[in-house]
């Protein structure tokens, strides 16, 4: 009777424990976190993973044939683009003026986040908002206005005039400065706001402790502050790099037929010249020279930061 029992236990017991599992699978497959992100992932799919593939497949085609018949398939495209000096002074161009741009912006909004940091909650949304307010205007009418200011009797060149700076108009439209202002006026608000987050996890009590050790509010900053902000930076400028070397609009616009960057290229290659299959290739040479120039930057300043943790 009680081996009947004992029996009777474990297959109540090996029930449950089957029961379970099988309630953990349907669990699992019902996860309600992947039906949320299902339909994000069909998206990316279907409108960006897929076109991508896309223009990698053409940019291995050697003849404009799309048809396929006659398609030929090598890497010619991308031998054609790093033998001419044309496309490689493009390329350079390309990652000098999203440089200057890195440099502007940073330099242009590292006092503002730090503001915002030191401020009220307050005066915080106010200075965020006004930072955040040019986004709102299309960034063709902030380049048309930028247009008005820029050309040899603009506003600009009549101010410097009329202050006896300057005796003839400077060239600051069709010109990499002109391209560089641009971009700078188009994402300096991600570059604030991508430093001020940083800024407002440091403790403020961390100056105090400098100031009562006798430190300066110079040494201070160099010290404390700019260290503890470098995840901040180095985000902004990533971020800065990345879309200035994207960019279109802008260099379009300000710099015109004179500043040849790799988007403008591309993008005669294909709608102008109708030369698909190498402005496919034109198009994915930027993107890995961005991928890999945000890959070398950000693994430098990883390596710096564990070089300074473990000295």
């Amino acid at each position: 009777m009680g081996s009947i029992r004992h029996d009777a236990s474990q297959e109540m017991t090996q029930h449950t424990e089957a029961s379970k599992r099988g309630k953990n699978k349907k669990s699992k497959w019902r996860n309600p976190g992947l039906l949320l992100l299902l339909p994000i992932l069909l998206f990316l799919v279907s409108f960006f993973v897929v076109p991508m593939l896309y223009i990698l497949y053409l940019s291995f085609i050697e003849t404009d044939d799309l048809g396929g018949a006659n398609a030929a398939y090598s890497f010619q495209n991308y031998v054609h683009f790093f033998t001419d000096s044309y496309y490689l002074s493009s390329l350079w161009l390309t990652m000098r003026i999203s440089l200057y741009t890195v440099i502007v912006s940073l330099l242009l909004a590292y006092p503002v986040a730090l503001t915002m940091a030191r401020s009220s909650p307050r005066v915080r949304g106010y200075i965020a908002l006004l930072v955040a307010s040019p986004l709102l205007v299309s960034i063709v009418v902030r380049n048309f206005g930028w247009y008005l200011l820029l050309l040899p009797n603009g506003t600009i060149n009549n101010f410097l005039i009329s202050l006896g700076i300057i005796e003839a108009p400077l060239k600051l439209l069709f010109s990499e400065l002109g391209v560089v202002i641009g971009l700078s006026n188009a994402y300096l608000p991600f570059m604030v706001l991508t430093i001020a987050t940083s800024l407002y996890s440091v403790d403020p009590d961390l100056e105090k402790a400098a100031a009562i050790l006798g430190s300066s509010p110079l040494r201070s900053f160099f010290s404390i502050t700019l260290p503890l902000s470098l995840p901040g930076i180095v985000a902004g400028c990533v971020l800065v790099f990345s879309l200035s070397m994207s960019a279109y609009v802008t260099p379009a616009l300000m710099g015109g037929a004179n500043i040849p960057v790799m988007p403008v290229v591309a993008y005669d290659q294909i709608n102008s010249l109708l030369r698909w299959t190498f402005g496919s290739a034109v198009s994915y040479v930027l993107l890995a020279t961005t991928l890999i120039s945000v890959f070398v930057f950000t693994r430098a300043f990883e390596v710096g930061k564990y070089k300074e943790v473990f000295r």
